[in-house]
């Protein structure tokens, strides 16, 4: 049975945005994941060292789901819904969650861990990376690239101009990198499928992600949702590609 505009936005605009855990979405919209296999890599790297900092944990989903933590593990994040979430998840596994502000300095001592990983960071903190992290140790990460799910984006938003759509672009990443001390060792990018089958899976999207259309509510593009719904109605899913870059980066001395 099709279900209405007024249902599905009604539907999407109350579950929750907790967390980072996107299960809400099965069946509603799909996005191709990148070849490498973040989680699997974050548990290879885990079983290795005896100290990690995860940053922006989230809900701490993709660290719970890596497989066992070292015997020192700290995450961090700043929204409390999340933190609470996190906490709940990753305290019985064995690690602290700290609630931070996301703004430097970061909450530790110099040379405190040994391996530092955040999966889609919104800011990364180079020099404060580098400064917690051992010498030889690495930072692992798998974050957005740029002009990511851009057509969504820009639908709301209109045309973006190059510096926007540039955002992002890890050859950046590696420049900052560099400039803090750090030494790139792995670099990879991919650009995804992504579709949303239902006006709903939009609407849950940029709630979640706040970012992508800043203050967006409902209320301000509904209109815009509208003609998107009967978009999808008559043509099928809205499709967007997603940019990823993996980055692995290690202190020398």
């Amino acid at each position: 049975m099709t279900r209405t505009f007024d249902h599905l936005v009604g539907e999407a605009e109350s579950v929750s945005v907790d967390g980072w855990d996107f299960s809400w979405l099965d069946g509603r919209a799909t996005e191709q994941r990148p070849s490498w296999g973040y989680q699997r890599i974050l548990g290879e790297r885990l079983a290795g060292v005896g100290s990690v900092l995860d940053i922006q944990t989230g809900g701490g989903e993709v660290l719970a789901g890596a497989g066992p933590l070292p015997p020192l593990t700290v995450a961090t994040e700043s929204w409390p819904p999340n933190i609470e979430k996190a906490t709940r998840l990753l305290h019985p596994l064995g690690a602290a969650v700290v609630a931070d502000a996301d703004e430097p300095p970061l909450p530790f001592g110099d040379g405190a861990f040994e391996l530092v990983t955040s999966r889609h960071p919104v800011t990364v903190w180079w020099d404060e990376i580098a400064r917690v992290l051992r010498p030889g140790g690495a930072y692992l990460s798998q974050q957005v690239g740029p002009a990511s799910v851009f057509e969504l984006v820009e639908y709301f938003l209109g045309p973006q101009p190059e510096r926007v759509r540039r955002g992002r672009h890890p050859d950046d990443a590696v420049a900052a990198a560099a400039g803090a001390g750090l030494e790139v060792v792995d670099l990879r990018s991919e650009r995804l499928r992504t579709e949303f089958h239902d006006i709903g899976a939009v609407i849950y999207f940029l709630r979640k992600v706040i970012w992508m259309v800043p203050g967006f509510t409902v209320g301000r593009y509904r209109d815009r949702l509208r003609e998107l719904h009967e978009q999808i109605e008559s043509d099928g899913p809205f499709v967007a590609q997603t940019a990823r870059f993996l980055i692995e980066a290690r202190k020398t001395g």
